[in-house]
């Protein structure tokens, strides 16, 4: 039996329960455009061509990659060999169905590259640490949220849909993890005019979460604006929704220009 690697942080899925709960999840159909971050041993590739006319998958491991070469033909299932974070998922095609086991050591990486290419994409179900899950979709104001909630929930609508405990995996994790769902906005509900300051903003604002907001955006912010923007300069970045965010870049880049 196929040994975990440590150094991929791979965990594999053995519960069909589960399995099956993730497939009534996505519901793939034949003609549906999917690519399996990480496929690992099949827990999700196997159901997933056998609902599929075609499956793509991304999978760094050479020995995954030549067993799976090994056991399914070309015209069924294409192998991008490599690092899922050098992936160009916008070149892969258009209305993308991105599923995946992802590895707990790159997941907040693999999220924030797929952002990058949300255009392209027209769902994504991640089965990930449930810490991380909490993260993606908590409100402002909470413990879990973060820099993370608010650059993903900028550009997606995010849905915990269910947990799994560590004995659905080989090894067993020391955590439970949880499955998501994001769906990428048509029409962003708040549009940041400047994205790239945007993220430097949100950054900055949770850099040193113990810090106000009149201190995080010194140099970017003076007292005057947060009065002309309604929020209080004392306040901490935790307590801002994206709009708020949104509001914060539009004003700071309309002074640029």
């Amino acid at each position: 039996m196929r040994a975990p690697r440590k150094r991929f942080g791979q965990h594999f899925l053995e519960d069909q329960g589960i399995v099956e709960q993730m497939m009534a999840a996505i519901r793939p159909r034949p003609s549906d455009r999917f690519i399996e971050i990480g496929p690992g041993l099949g827990a999700l590739t196997l159901p997933l061509l056998q609902r599929l006319e075609h499956l793509h998958v991304i999978e760094i491991d050479r020995d995954i990659v030549e067993d799976l070469r090994q056991r399914h033909p070309a015209n069924r299932l294409s192998i991008h060999e490599g690092d899922a974070l050098k992936f160009d998922f916008a070149a892969a095609g258009r209305d993308l169905r991105v599923v995946g086991n992802l590895p707990y050591n790159i997941s907040t990486a693999i999220l924030f590259h797929l952002t990058d290419h949300a255009s392209a994409v027209q769902d994504a179900h991640f089965m990930l640490q449930r810490e991380v899950v909490d993260r993606m979709w908590a409100n402002p104001g909470t413990a879990a949220y973060g820099r993370l909630s608010v650059m993903l929930q900028y550009r997606w609508s995010i849905e915990s849909l269910f947990d799994v405990p560590p004995s659905a995996f080989r090894p067993a994790p020391k955590v439970w993890s949880s499955v998501v769902r994001m769906i990428p906005y048509g029409t962003l509900p708040h549009v940041a005019s400047d994205e790239a300051l945007f993220a430097d903003v949100v950054m900055l604002a949770f850099g040193q979460r113990r810090k106000t907001l009149r201190n995080t955006l010194k140099g970017k912010m003076a007292v005057s604006d947060f009065e002309r923007l309604q929020i209080d300069p004392v306040a901490r970045g935790e307590t801002l929704g994206v709009a708020d965010f949104v509001r914060i870049v539009n004003l700071i880049a309309a002074g640029r220009s």
